[in-house]
């Protein structure tokens, strides 16, 4: 079985700037940046020594850069840690399972809600005649990715 190793995690600049690809902007610890989760400039709040987010419109948050990954990209906690370079498989089979720490129920709705707000705007803009980007499309599979993972979650409760 495997472990995090939290000394390989990026930095939080680093992964939210290079990784991530978003600007960080004001002084001292707290920064501003775009919300991905919603899209909604200037609203979020990330802490440049933990990695902690919270995003002002949606409620996005969580405490470090795992929980962000985790969040963004719908995965778990190791595939997220694989992802950022921080887990080390030691090379052993697994000796049964460990549990995860479960997701708290109001969390795992309101990532439900601010998906499916999208969804239906974009569904809306549709319906009107509208074209959608490419970027809204791939947000929009984005989407539909973390609510199939929270019904995975919700039905494994």
């Amino acid at each position: 079985m495997g472990e995090v190793v939290r000394d390989r995690l990026p930095d939080a600049v680093s992964y939210f700037c290079d990784r991530r690809g978003l600007s960080l902007t004001g002084k001292g610890k707290w920064r501003t940046t775009r919300c991905e989760f919603h899209d909604g400039s200037n609203s979020m709040r990330v802490h440049t020594d933990r990695g902690g987010f919270i995003c002002m419109n949606c409620g996005a948050r969580g405490g470090d850069i795992l929980a962000y990954e985790m969040a963004i990209s719908g995965t778990g906690f190791v595939d997220a840690a694989k992802a950022l370079g921080a887990y080390q498989d030691d090379g052993k089979p697994h000796q049964g399972s460990v549990k995860p720490t479960p997701i708290p129920s109001r969390t795992l709705l309101e990532l439900v809600t601010g998906e499916l707000t999208l969804a239906s705007v974009l569904v809306s803009d549709v319906a009107k005649g509208r074209t959608i980007s490419p970027d809204d499309h791939d947000r929009l599979l984005k989407a539909a990715g973390r609510i199939a993972y929270v019904a995975g979650v919700a039905n494994a409760r």
